[in-house]
């Protein structure tokens, strides 16, 4: 069975009946008459694998469950303009839906989809004109009551039994993601190659796009950070035009998305290919930081665990170097450590960079987490960030450094599916002094 039914499938089987409404994403005006760059809605595409946009699943559950799909037509004239459409009929055969029709048609056949089922599935509050498109389809079956037709009594969010199915990453998920990560860990390689200082931000920005691109990425899965100096300490940087200095170091957040899955690494690197005393102090911190994460990623364990981790190595670290006054456990129980680590470790990965899924489960108690699973993906993300400040020794002042990588819970622990892309002190000052020799 296609990856895109037996999702479908699936999630029919959690419905158990009713019907679910997913609508694709609408293309976006940018400017006058252009539009941005398509990119279709993550749940829709999950189910369908269908990229065009005008598109809507309809998903009907129970005894015999049934996928329709409503697209564009197939228009001779508009594909000389805006490029080749499925049409209902190749999408059905193509995508492996038992029905397809043009998009003209769903108001007009949805009320009758909807009539006499118990429940209505759609992405709820997201869209005002969405929702209130559900209400005249709802308001079209009351309308026949007399008829002795009834409308759903519940309306009931997709996106929780998605968000669900959608953390548990298949191999066909796990093999776009792996690819994403590889062209990704090559993209920071060729930064580093091109890092020199009186370089631009925007100059090695251009390095990670154009390896993005010629290895078949459609974009970047996010605003890429390409912060020097002092803009590392800005943790959502992405102006991305100011020049390298000799002596700062560059932080680069940035990964590129393949087929509709995302990759996320950071790395961070000294502009002159050398780090300094105080760099390479704190640079090895969140490195070891980030090596104690690594460790309590593992089935069973509790999403916040590796956070905890990690947090726990870079606060003794601060109280190390200077950075923090106090024992380790005043520091952690005042958080004073959050002057200079103010995020957490990580998230979930996938068809979005901050993806589905709820990191507290629902029949658990306000304080439980998630417990990892093989098959979740995550990113782990241990940082430091240090402002200037009169009790800060002046050493540190502008160092920014995060260290991040995409993982996957296996049975035994986690693999990092980004390890190529160059992170040790002597495995990124190797490479950079290949490209000064």
């Amino acid at each position: 069975m296609h990856p895109y039914s037996e999702r479908r499938a699936r999630l029919a089987e959690r419905m158990v009946s009713g019907v679910a409404v997913i609508a694709t994403a609408p293309e976006r005006t940018r400017n006058r008459d252009t539009h941005y760059g398509y990119r279709y809605d993550s749940y829709f595409h999950y189910l369908t694998g269908f990229s065009e946009p005008e598109s809507v699943l309809v998903l009907v559950a129970g005894d015999t469950p049934r996928s329709i799909l409503f697209c564009r037509e197939k228009n001779l004239e508009r594909e000389i303009w805006d490029g080749w459409r499925h049409g209902p009929d190749a999408a059905r055969e193509k995508f492996g839906f038992d029905e397809a029709h043009t998009i003209g048609e769903l108001d007009a056949k949805l009320p009758e989809l909807i009539a006499d089922q118990p429940r209505l599935h759609f992405v709820i509050g997201e869209d005002p004109a969405w929702d209130q498109r559900m209400m005249s389809a709802l308001n079209a079956v009351r309308a026949q009551v007399r008829a002795g037709r009834r409308a759903p009594s519940e309306l009931l969010d997709i996106r929780q039994p998605l968000d669900d199915m959608r953390l548990i990453k298949d191999l066909h998920e796990q093999t776009l993601m792996r690819q994403a990560a590889d062209i990704s860990a090559r993209a920071h390689r060729r930064a580093m190659l091109a890092t020199r200082p009186g370089a631009m931000e925007y100059e090695i920005e251009a390095e990670l796009l154009h390896e993005f691109r010629r290895s078949g990425s459609e974009a970047p899965a996010y605003g890429s950070i390409v912060a020097g100096g002092p803009n590392a300490c800005v943790l959502h940087y992405v102006s991305n035009d100011a020049p390298l200095r000799d002596g700062d170091l560059l932080l680069i957040d940035a990964g590129c998305e393949l087929h509709g899955y995302a990759s996320d690494i950071t790395r961070t690197w000294p502009v002159n290919g050398r780090f300094s005393g105080a760099q390479r102090d704190v640079y090895q911190l969140v490195l070891d930081a980030q090596t104690a994460a690594f460790s309590a990623v593992k089935p069973g364990a509790r999403f916040i665990d590796y956070h905890d981790a990690a947090v726990r190595v870079l606060a003794q670290g601060m109280l190390d170097v200077g950075l923090l006054k106090g024992t380790l456990d005043e520091v952690m129980e005042k958080g004073d450590y959050r002057r200079h680590y103010m995020h957490r470790t990580g998230h979930w990965l996938g068809m979005d960079v901050h993806d589905a899924g709820e990191y507290r489960p629902r029949d658990g108690g306000p304080t439980e987490w998630r417990t990892l699973e093989p098959g979740m993906v995550l990113t782990v993300e241990p940082g430091c960030y240090i402002r200037p400040a009169d009790d800060t020794p002046e050493a540190f002042w502008n160092i920014g450094i995060r260290i991040e990588d995409d993982v996957i819970v296996t049975a035994d622990g986690c693999d990092i599916y980004t390890s190529a892309a160059p992170k040790t002190i002597a495995d990124i000052e190797s490479l950079m002094a290949e490209a000064r020799a």
